[in-house]
């Protein structure tokens, strides 16, 4: 079944700064959760009407892996079918022998979430479900040095047979999928919620293991922004979330209000950088990823600037003019 929301809108008022009164958000750092078991190739039961089977494709952006999920009984909807990998899929297949597919849901476009879903649906016949296509302003990173690469990159064959808009509905035995338009990490990002399981599948968006890479120019940070502030404002209706990556997030809320709280930290560090003078991106990621290992400074790097396109838009920071990215100076504004 699928219903089309009363309403597609997406909240659109600009993200807040600030927090209750009664309640000090928690360091990000305090809540990163590593410890996690892939358990490759196995549909693992989670939950009630959720099972996971993760794709062993490992890497600074995956975590552990793909974590496909199977949601329901006999009738099922699988979320992320995960990347283009023949094993991955015969897995996924195998788990699930004996039942029927009736929606294959994709979060997003990145090449570790949505290619298998083309796999799968020749398989069983479901029909595909998302936002859209790959955005056509993203930037292309085929050619790019595979050191300077900053995330996955996009699946620009992925066309799904329906298009999803927020407050969308999909629904079949006893269970219910309501569609969260979730962009920021990427502007077709969709979230699940699962109201019987009280949980929401955060693709991307959300994950316990790491903060989410924003990256431009279609990675946009007041849209992240703004899609936490939605799951914020779902209040106490979901009690997990279950990311693509890595393992769930029990203190939903908790742990929403720790990465808004995280980048408006950053943000006031970056600030505080510039106030001692212009710098580039790498400058300033040189002296705020001290912990950070090289390998990834490329995509704290993309980071920063959607920080910095963020504070430009709002009238607080200044740049030279300068077509590179990386050697243009920044000042506040």
């Amino acid at each position: 079944m699928f219903e089309m929301a009363a309403s597609g809108d997406h909240p659109s008022s600009p993200p807040s700064e600030t927090f209750p009164t009664d309640e000090k958000p928690p360091r990000l750092e305090e809540m990163l959760d590593t410890a996690h078991d892939p358990a490759y190739g196995e549909a693992v039961r989670i939950a009630g009407l959720v099972q996971r089977v993760t794709a062993a494709n490992p890497s600074p952006f995956t975590f552990a892996g793909t974590g496909t999920y199977i949601v329901g009984r006999q009738r099922v909807a699988v979320i992320d079918p995960g990347p283009d990998d023949a094993a991955h899929v015969t897995s996924l297949l195998r788990a699930l022998e004996g039942r029927t597919v009736t929606h294959i849901c994709v979060t997003h476009t990145h090449s570790d979430h949505s290619p298998a879903s083309r796999a799968l649906a020749a398989a069983t016949g479901a029909p595909v479900f998302g936002f859209g296509p790959h955005p056509a302003g993203d930037i292309r990173r085929g050619g790019e040095d595979p050191a300077a690469v900053t995330e996955e990159p996009g699946d620009w064959d992925f066309i799904p047979d329906v298009t999803l808009a927020h407050g969308d509905v999909l629904a079949d035995e006893g269970w219910t999928l309501e569609c969260l338009h979730t962009p920021g990490h990427i502007s077709n990002h969709l979230c699940f919620a699962l109201p019987e399981g009280r949980a929401v599948f955060t693709g991307d968006h959300v994950m316990g293991w790491s903060s989410t890479i924003i990256p431009p120019p279609d990675g946009n940070l007041g849209d992240y922004l703004r899609s936490l502030e939605l799951l914020i404002d779902r209040g106490d209706r979901d009690e997990v979330y279950w990311p693509t990556h890595g393992p769930p997030i029990t203190s939903p809320a908790r742990y929403v209000r720790a990465l808004l709280a995280h980048r408006h930290r950053r943000t006031a560090q970056i600030l505080e950088c510039l106030r001692e003078g212009p710098a580039t991106i790498p400058a300033l990621v040189a002296r705020m990823y001290t912990d950070t290992p090289k390998m990834l400074h490329p995509a704290a790097e993309r980071s920063v600037l959607a920080h910095l396109i963020h504070l430009a838009e709002r009238g607080r920071v200044s740049a030279e003019p300068d077509d590179d990215d990386r050697t243009r100076r920044y000042d506040p504004a």
